[in-house]
């Protein structure tokens, strides 16, 4: 059968809009929130993010870590502590109990900027805290877990939250809440693909089986045996989980495209497994 070539593609017009205007909001805050999904820990990290943040103090969570296997994301923490020289946490938006580290390490970074504001005769204010990431890894989750309730949008496309807003946590500290911000263009088809799997592209800018079919490739070289069991067969094939599922079209052919549909959503779900997609190497 002759597959398809991936080539992954976008350019939306909201997302250079938001990255020129968080540009242009970084001078109102002290600090920033990076979000990253831990199962991608260096592909959902935006490109060259230091260079977008210039000096602005960083803490970066690791969110959605329920869906990995912890023990795989420690060399991952040190080596992004390591390579940013700021902290990171491991973060869900189910779990509540890293709330007050997460408040309490954004608060200290952006102490000395209020410190120096302090020092030209202004009041202390809240500390004021950007938060960035790419699309769909879990920022407004993020937020309206701090804030204990739902005042940011949430969804489980790329690209839900559109407008910037900022929400007040406690009386110490802000949050600047961003439209999820991608490269303009995308020269790693490596990287892109893996942001599909996690749904962090437009579904407009892949097909459903090439993108399931790469996936599986992955699986079956980093977590062959898992993702067999679950589908309950000896081949990680679209044709062959079709088989095994009875997703059976007319004329006895395996429903390729239902298949492809619902292999995404168990990885996205973590029903497949706790899983990372990225290797340290690439880092």
């Amino acid at each position: 059968m002759k597959k398809d070539k991936l080539h992954i593609h976008w350019y939306p017009g909201h997302i250079a809009k938001a990255e020129k205007k968080l540009k242009e909001q970084l001078a109102l805050v002290d600090a920033v929130i990076e979000v990253i999904d831990a199962r991608l820990p260096y592909s959902s990290s935006y490109d060259n993010i230091a260079g977008l943040l210039k000096e602005k103090p960083r803490l970066i969570l690791l969110n959605k870590s329920d869906l990995t296997d912890q023990k795989e994301l420690a060399p991952w923490v040190k080596i992004l502590e390591e390579k940013s020289g700021y902290p990171v946490i491991l973060t869900d938006s189910k779990n509540s109990k890293d709330i007050n580290l997460i408040i309490k390490k954004a608060t200290e970074l952006a102490e000395p900027r209020i410190q120096a504001l302090m020092k030209k005769g202004l009041l202390r204010r809240p500390a004021r805290i950007m938060v960035v990431g790419m699309p769909n890894v879990g920022k407004s989750s993020i937020i309206n877990k701090l804030t204990k309730s739902s005042k940011t949008k949430t969804g489980a496309k790329a690209g839900v939250t559109r407008q910037q807003q900022w929400v007040r946590i406690n009386p110490q500290i802000e949050l600047l809440d961003t439209p999820g911000i991608i490269p303009m263009k995308q020269d790693n088809q490596e990287v892109a693909k893996k942001l599909a799997f996690v749904n962090s592209v437009s579904e407009n800018s892949y097909t459903n089986e090439i993108i399931a079919r790469e996936l599986l490739n992955i699986l079956d070289n980093k977590y062959s045996n898992e993702v067999k069991n679950f589908y309950k067969t000896d081949d990680l094939t679209l044709e062959s989980i079709a088989k095994a599922r009875s997703w059976i079209v007319s004329g006895g052919e395996p429903d390729i495209e239902r298949t492809s549909v619902y292999i995404l959503k168990d990885f996205r779900e973590g029903k497949l497994g706790r899983f990372i997609l990225d290797d340290v190497s690439e880092e």
